[in-house]
């Protein structure tokens, strides 16, 4: 049984004049699978990650499911009738994120960062959190604040953040997009690492193709199509 199923998932905004559409013809990610999302800087990727973390609403959705904590649930039908609260609630207890940033609340030691999504979730393993934090190298940076931390450090923090509550799905935006290729290495095998530790799903966003090479299971890369009206993107597995 696949995790999250979409078909026929369409997105569509308008940015200076121009029209510009997202389309996922048919995706299906398995519990524990590696999904690249690759591509170029501007071609909806991070759209895409928006809709499969229950953040951005569908215009249109043939099919989009979610199958997790023993039950499926129509993703689509909740957004057409409109039910944030119930989507929100979902995303809360299935799904971590790594935002290009880190995303990190200043106010927050590391610690606190951290164990955030599992307050939310209402899943506190303070075990699991100092476990986390020695898999990717930050234990000692736990009572820490972001403002006193590296790029390559707010991000190993993120990931952190966003496999603490064990979510079923997690989608990281450009995690490499800051740091050095050598640091982009290291950053993907925690992630990937770290991920299958905790029995996650893994969708990474990133127009670098060569990091990506060899630590993914499936490849969605867009078809671009550009007229007078505007852009669309359509992303097909391959």
């Amino acid at each position: 049984m696949s995790l999250m199923e979409a078909a026929g998932l369409v997105r569509r905004w308008q940015a200076e004049g121009r029209a510009y559409e997202v389309e996922v013809e048919r995706l299906s990610i398995a519990p524990g699978s590696r999904v690249a999302l690759t591509g170029p800087s501007g071609v909806g990727k991070s759209t895409l990650l928006d809709l499969l973390a229950l953040a951005l609403a569908p215009e249109r959705a043939g099919c989009f499911t979610l199958s997790a904590g023993g039950e499926m649930v129509d993703l689509a039908a909740l957004w057409h009738a409109g039910r944030r609260e119930a989507l929100a609630a979902l995303r809360a207890r299935f799904i971590g994120y790594v935002p290009q940033t880190g995303g990190l609340l200043p106010y927050l030691t590391v610690e606190g960062n951290i164990a955030l999504t599992q307050r939310l979730s209402g899943r506190p393993d303070a075990a699991w959190l100092r476990e986390l934090a020695r898999r990717l190298d930050i234990a000692e940076l736990l009572p820490r604040k972001p403002e006193s931390l590296s790029v390559g450090q707010r991000q190993r923090v993120a990931i952190a953040r966003a496999l603490a509550h064990r979510p079923a799905l997690v989608l990281a935006d450009e995690p490499t997009a800051s740091v050095d290729p050598t640091r982009a290495g290291i950053i993907l095998d925690l992630l990937v690492e770290a991920g299958a530790a905790a029995g996650s799903a893994l969708v990474i966003a990133s127009h670098d193709i060569a990091s990506l090479a060899g630590r993914m299971d499936l490849t969605l890369t867009p078809t671009i199509e550009t007229g007078e009206g505007g852009t669309r993107a359509v992303f097909r597995s391959c």
